[in-house]
Formats: C-alpha cells, structure tokens, sequence
C-alpha cells in the first residue's frame, strides 16, 4: 500500500474510531493494522491525530555571517597555505593574512578581515566542506634487513631526546605506481621531532650509497646540528655504511619495532601531508623526472618549513578507556626554530631574512606547476 493510500485510509476511518466503543475499536485496529502494516500502537497515535504530517523545522540559532567575500577569501587562503585543516589553519590566519598582504596576493575590506581573524576552526570546517577531498594510499616497500639489527639501537654518544633539535625520524616513499617491480624514484623524508622541520630529498633508487648521500646532503641544509636518526627496519637503512657513518660523526642511530608504524608516526604522517599530498602516486623512473623533482622539493622544503604550522602533542592522559590529548598552538617549524634558546642566534638571523623575502603565492603557484609538468612526462 502506498503512502498516499494509507493517508486516505486513515481519513476515511478515523471517524469511525473515534465514535466506537472499545469492543469496536480493536477490531477497527485490527483491521486497520492487517491492511497498513503499522504497529499497533503507532496505529493508535495516528487514528487518534496526535502524529501530523512533518513539516520543515525553521533553522534556530545566530544567523551564519561567514558568507560571501569572507567565504572566498578563506578559500583562497587554504588553497595557497596548501589545505591546511582548520585546527592548524586557524592559529596561522593572523600571520598568514600578514605575509600576503605584504606580498600584496589577496586584498579585501577591513570588515572581512576582521570577521577571518576572530573566525573558529569549526566554522573554519563548515566553510570549506564542500572542497574536501577523498584520497588513496601508496603501496609499502619496506624490506626487513636483520643483518645489523643486533647493533642497532645504538646509544653510544646522547640519549634520545625529543625535547632537543637534531633528532629525526627518516623514511622512504616509493614513487612505484601500482607495482613495485623494477626500478623506480624514491623520496627521502626526515622530520624533526623538536620543531618539525622537514626536508624531503629525491633519490634515483633506494640503494644504501643513495641513502648515506642523502643524510650528508641534508645535514647540510639543518638550522641545527644532527644528533639522532630513527629508522624504520628496511635494508637500505639497516646496513653497513649508514651504520658506520653514524658511528664516525657520532650519531645516536636507532630503528623502531618490526611492524609497529606508529613507532615513526612523525615522518609516516610527513609522508603524506608533505610527499603524496604533493606529488601523488605515479610511478616515475627517469633521471629526468628525478631532476623535476627535486626542483619541486627545492620549492617544497621552503613551502613546508616556512608555511605550514603544525600542532605538537604536549600531553596525554588516559581516563578509563579513553586518551586525551592535549596540542599546542599550531606553529611553523621556523616559528619553532625562532622559540628556541639552544639555537644561535646567527642561524635564527639567516632564517628570518630567507623569510621576508619568501612569498608563499609563488611558491604555491611554482610548485603547482612542476607537478603539472611531472604529471605530462610520465603519461
């Protein structure tokens, strides 16, 4: 029976149950029931008149006031700073809005600048919903290597101490597409565990020789001196040269647990909010894109550490059977580097003249670019 039968059947027989005796009623419920299907007791709501027909509810509360320009310019916004979710986003706005306002990329009234500047994260979250995107995941290519594992841990020279600049926490992403046979371009990501400063390096193959060279090339690029490394257990870690390196330049070297990513959860998340959320998850092999690649990661590596606050866990708590965590203000690996006391004051003069000259428009809009042109070449 069709709903539109059902509402006639209830007006043709509501009369007659209301003037019946109760003997009567039932079996007008009984008929009723056998011919709508409802429960009886929902039967005896509607017979009686007190469900009417649902109506549309007006919507109660403050009236929305993120709309409009304010709206676009969030938008604008989030694109350029790389879609920043609202609880890193939102700390960041004030000087986001400062930095490219100096870099005269956005412009709009002092009434839409103020309501961004007071605007929350979760109204931050109702304005850019309908742009958020599904993603997918990369394949592993991890290779356990037990050869050095009995060496390593090694804490010969410092402990480790997340609390100090200079302890990272490495790993590789495959640019391998949907199959690992062969050889294919990697991605060599570290990330500091004090600061979050991130560098990202493109290696042409995930050899031992190209992992050693990496570390000495981003040592190079450190505001701070390097002091520890953590790894994960695959053999173009775990080996001979990286170990005997370490050893050498006094490195505290260590791996996490066979199995347990979570052990590395900074750079496994760097690895997709810095490499896949950027460069995706085609398969390339030449040396050719190798060289784009690190164009795109020259470009990259200012974007991230100049321009993209991140949140730091400051403490954890568990009551009963939940955990709850507690962040600090959403802050920029060079605001980070800035804070610290332990880091000279040469460097943090360096860093903030490489800042005002950096325009995070331009790096948005050239890094954009490459991509498209790495995406043309491996078509």
């Amino acid at each position: 029976m069709s709903l539109k039968s059902k509402q006639e059947l209830v007006e043709v027989v509501r009369p007659r149950y209301w003037k019946a005796g109760k003997v009567e009623k039932q079996k007008i419920l009984d008929e009723f029931t056998c011919a709508t299907g409802y429960h009886r007791k929902h039967a005896i709501r509607v017979l009686k008149n007190r469900i009417s027909r649902t109506r549309r509810r007006k919507r109660t509360g403050y009236p929305s006031i993120y709309q409009g320009e304010v709206v676009q310019a969030l938008e604008q916004i989030w694109e350029i700073y790389g879609h920043l979710c609202s609880k890193r986003l939102q700390p960041f706005l004030p000087e986001a809005i400062r930095v490219l306002e100096r870099c005269q990329e956005i412009e709009f009234s002092a009434e839409t600048k103020e309501l961004l500047l007071k605007i929350s994260s979760a109204s931050i979250d109702r304005c850019l919903r309908p742009l958020r995107l599904t993603t997918r995941h990369g394949l592993s290519t991890t290779k356990p290597a037990s050869l050095f594992k009995n060496l390593i841990p090694v804490r010969t020279f410092t402990e480790w101490d997340e609390e100090q600049p200079g302890f990272l926490e490495i790993d590789l992403v495959a640019h391998c597409g949907n199959t690992t046979e062969g050889q294919f371009l990697c991605t060599w990501t570290c990330t500091d565990l004090c600061t979050g400063w991130t560098d990202v390096t493109g290696l042409l193959h995930r050899s031992q020789e190209a992992v050693a060279e990496a570390v000495c090339r981003m040592r190079q690029r450190l505001p701070f001196p390097l002091l520890g490394i953590d790894s994960d257990n695959g053999g173009e870690f775990i080996n001979d040269l990286l170990y005997r390196y370490c050893l050498d330049e006094k490195i505290t070297f260590t791996r996490s647990r066979p199995y347990q990513k979570n052990d590395q959860a900074h750079v496994e998340q760097k690895n997709w909010s810095v490499v896949r959320h950027t460069v995706g998850y085609d398969r390339w092999e030449t040396e050719q894109e190798l060289a784009l690649l690190e164009s795109i990661y020259d470009d990259l590596r200012l974007y991230i550490n100049f321009f993209q606050p991140s949140l730091k866990l400051i403490a954890k708590e568990r009551i009963g059977n939940k955990t709850i965590k507690r962040y600090d203000t959403a802050k920029t690996p060079y605001q980070q580097v800035l804070e610290r006391q332990d880091i000279s004051f040469k460097v943090k003069a360096h860093l903030a003249h490489l800042y005002v000259q950096l325009n995070p428009a331009e790096l948005r809009k050239r890094i954009d670019q490459k991509i498209a042109q790495l995406w043309k070449i491996s078509r």
